[in-house]
């Protein structure tokens, strides 16, 4: 691994040493690392860049997959495949960290998909940055297909607030009986960064449910939109809410969509867009703090 891969490593997961357990670090559209375990194979894929990560049932076990680009000029696809056996209990560490030292993009492009097996667990956490003091577009487009199979649990934690010029996120799920999902994500644009992201969940078997949280802060002359969707065919539950702070001359823009196709759907979208409280800055304030550090203490604990 070079020296810009273990820095951006830091910054997207909690590699600061030599790891422990199952770990695949892909560097330039190359492997720098890889290992399994006992309970965890991954195995590269033939005929296509990726991996198959297989986990075995009645895995407890964190799993590393980060993906950096070190340099300009590098346009990296790769395709993971998550085998998740019967009553395992993983967390899977990804995120994806980009840095441009010369004129030309460099980009990621990851698409991930779970097969989540009966009674499993699956925390997923994914941290994209964008480092480097090239001009070239630091972009980054993951997509996250994710089948859950009865009575199976899928925690998705999504973060991007630094440096990613542009991303367009898109994320599918489909849920069978018993089911639950629960969506957080977090997100930052600055300067004429530009993020779009669009969720659909299809709660198809009974007794499903599902929570979709987005929180957002878009600044500069940045723009956003979101498009969560939440399918109901079935007795289930789902709830969307979209919270947006916009500051200077950014757009943001909110579409949360709902479709009941059940009698016994129950469904529930909400969506606000609005610039900081002035008595929450007067509050800080009047703490001795000026508006630029107010204004950074509020935006931190709001996407926390």
């Amino acid at each position: 691994m070079n020296d810009i891969t273990k820095k951006l490593l830091s910054m997207i997961s909690d590699i600061s040493g030599e790891i422990k357990g199952a770990f695949n670090i892909r560097e330039d559209g190359g492997c720098a690392g890889r290992q399994s375990t006992e309970n965890v194979d991954i195995i590269p894929k033939v005929g296509q860049p990726g991996i198959d990560i297989i986990i075995k049932p009645n895995t407890k076990e964190k799993i590393y997959i980060p993906a950096c680009v070190t340099k300009s000029n590098v346009d990296d696809l790769v395709y993971n495949d998550f085998y998740v056996g019967e009553n395992s209990d993983v967390v899977i560490v990804a995120g994806c960290g980009v840095h441009t030292d010369g004129e030309e993009d460099s980009q990621h492009n990851g698409i991930h998909r779970f097969f989540i097996s009966k009674n499993a667990k699956v925390r997923y956490e994914e941290k994209h940055v964008g480092i480097g003091e090239g001009t070239g577009k630091r972009i980054i487009n993951p997509q996250t297909y994710i089948e859950m199979a009865e009575n199976s649990y899928m925690e998705m934690d999504t973060v991007q607030i630094k440096g990613v010029d542009s991303t367009v996120r898109t994320t599918n799920v489909s849920m069978d009986a018993d089911s639950k999902l629960f969506v957080l994500e977090r997100l930052m644009t600055d300067g004429e960064q530009k993020a779009e992201s669009d969720i659909e969940v299809c709660m198809n078997g009974a007794g499903s449910s599902a929570q979709i949280i987005s929180r957002s802060v878009g600044k500069g002359n940045s723009s956003q939109v979101f498009h969560p969707k939440a399918v109901g065919k079935n007795k289930c539950h789902a709830h969307i809410q979209c919270d947006s702070i916009i500051m200077d001359h950014a757009e943001v823009g909110s579409i949360p969509e709902i479709q009941a196709k059940h009698v016994d759907a129950a469904i529930v979208h909400e969506a606000a867009i609005g610039r900081i409280n002035d008595e929450q800055l007067l509050k800080l304030r009047t703490l001795g703090m000026t508006e630029a550090e107010a204004e950074n203490v509020i935006i931190e604990n709001f996407l926390s």
